[in-house]
């Protein structure tokens, strides 16, 4: 697939990698906040929401548009980034930071066989190769890291997720612009997470939290303003720059960032074994090799 427009600059990269470090954050943020993933996930997408509709109302822009397209982009957020966001942050959750990201990191694999599906395109060989490398990785992070196959499993259905609203965005963003995109996608993931939210609420568990308290608030608001309203507009913007292979498979480099950050904020707890960062230098490496091996066309 061909990039959207010919001449892409030193600024988009920077943005694109910029991105990609706020999305590296998230995972800690889910994991610095104390109440359930479903009320993480509602809080963060309802503030989102209701911030963009105060953008909006100040800068007199309107959210309306055609009928198809709202309830294609509800949808979109109400099943398929809902289930993407919960899975990402339970992974983390019942594993670590590191291991949530090492399964997220797949999403290139997922989207090199998606995309081409989704849009009518052929296959490209070298997508699929990179694709067997991701697999690969991820073989030698579940030799060494079993006990948190669990983390991996949940990391590996967010990617899934993840993959295919990639490139469904790349489809929206030719027609909608990214702020519209994100508010209703946003919206229909909070309209989708209230209701087993509320139910947690009122008849579940008592030891179950849903509502946030205290530093939640601080860490769900960077969350929603900074990790969503920017992060996710400006990264449904980059798609129209970049194809989405392109675009997740700068994303694997999300876990050196989250890595990084999660070491420096957590310590010994996201220390993992030797295998795991070999697996995941081996799924990275795809990043570095797959602009050489585009030129090739192969």
């Amino acid at each position: 697939m061909q990039n959207h427009k010919s001449e892409i600059t030193l600024k988009d990269y920077f943005t694109l990698h910029f991105v990609v470090l706020i999305y590296g954050f998230t995972a800690i943020l889910g994991q610095l906040t104390t109440i359930h993933t479903l009320g993480l996930v509602f809080f963060r997408t309802f503030l989102a929401t209701a911030g963009f509709f105060i953008y909006f109302k100040i800068r007199g822009i309107s959210v309306n548009i055609d009928s198809k397209g709202k309830w294609q982009l509800l949808a979109t957020g109400g099943i398929i980034i809902a289930l993407h966001w919960f899975t990402f942050f339970y992974s983390a959750k019942v594993s670590t930071v590191a291991i949530s990201l090492a399964g997220i990191s797949t999403t290139s694999l997922w989207t090199s066989l998606i995309e081409p599906f989704l849009n009518k395109k052929r296959i490209k060989p070298v997508e699929v190769m990179l694709g067997g490398v991701v697999v690969f990785g991820l073989y030698l992070i579940f030799l060494f890291e079993f006990n948190h196959i669990w983390g991996l499993a949940l990391g590996i259905a967010s990617a899934i997720t993840g993959a295919i609203f990639s490139v469904l965005n790349g489809q929206f963003a030719k027609r909608y612009s990214p702020q519209i995109i994100t508010f209703y996608e946003m919206s229909g993931v909070a309209i989708t997470t209230i209701i087993p939210v509320l139910y947690l609420f009122f008849f579940g568990d008592s030891t179950i939290k849903v509502i946030p308290e205290g530093w939640d608030w601080l860490w769900i608001a960077i969350l929603a303003f900074v990790c969503t309203v920017y992060a996710y507009s400006k990264s449904v913007d980059l798609v129209r720059i970049f194809s989405a292979f392109t675009f997740t498979l700068t994303i694997n480099l999300e876990p050196v960032y989250g890595i990084m950050l999660a070491y420096s904020i957590f310590g010994e707890k996201e220390r993992m074994t030797s295998g795991f960062y070999l697996g995941t230098l081996v799924i990275l490496g795809s990043v570095l090799i797959y602009p050489l091996l585009r030129k090739t066309n192969v």
